[in-house]
């Protein structure tokens, strides 16, 4: 069983050199319990919200373990919401996640939604290391959306549950890996889609917005 390590929200809106011209990427940790809602934690805000935000993507978690893999290739130190996570874990495989698992983080219930995107903000938050985006992709450790299925409240120091795993098998890593992995990940792309899109259709997961589209692609290439 996890924890977390740090809860996170937007620290202030920064300006941005994006088509949006801010970024809310500057999260920060906070003290005490912060309720969990349909459209993420209180008072924590999304500025591009035509690709970030939303039930699909409320809450973004990521590992403690690879931020501190990151830490090394940035020459620096990685803390809690650097990455714009809300949740720092440790001892939760959350690349490792299969989507549609749910969790129990004190008296919410979160669900593994899909994998984290990296983008240009992202690159430009972090001072645009070179090559960042395509580093951290080639990296697979790309952190987990959640959706919050059941609302409640949670804080630092909070045992990170699984409470259900669904049978498709298929990891956050797994799917993002194959998906970004070009000509040669055409076939388990596909493979996983199929996977995704069976369990979907037998109400065993719901996918979002994303997987939807990009399982579609994966089947039609």
């Amino acid at each position: 069983m996890g924890e977390i390590l740090a809860v996170c929200r937007v620290h202030q809106l920064l300006p941005d050199g994006g088509p949006v011209g801010i970024t809310a990427i500057d999260k920060r940790p906070v003290g005490g319990r912060v309720r969990a809602g349909r459209l993420g934690l209180y008072a924590d805000v999304q500025a591009d919200r035509a690709n970030h935000g939303g039930e699909d993507q409320a809450v973004y978690a990521y590992a403690g373990e690879d931020a501190a893999f990151f830490a090394p290739e940035l020459g620096r130190d990685v803390p809690p919401g650097l990455f714009g996570e809300n949740l720092r874990t440790q001892g939760v495989d959350v690349n490792g996640a299969v989507i549609g698992e749910r969790w129990r983080i004190g008296s919410a219930q979160l669900e593994v939604s899909q994998p984290r995107t990296p983008c240009a903000t992202f690159a430009r938050r972090l001072g645009s290391p070179p090559r960042w985006v395509r580093r951290f992709t080639e990296a697979n450790r790309t952190g987990a959306y959640l959706r919050v299925v059941e609302p409640g409240e949670l804080g630092a120091g909070d045992a990170v549950e699984v409470v259900s795993t669904p049978g498709h098998g298929v990891t956050v890593a797994a799917w993002f890996g194959a998906w970004n992995a070009g000509a040669p990940g055409f076939a388990e792309s596909a493979r996983l889609a199929r996977a995704l899109r069976r369990a979907a259709d037998d109400g065993e997961i719901r996918l979002s917005a994303d997987l939807d589209s990009r399982t579609a692609k994966a089947l039609a290439r």
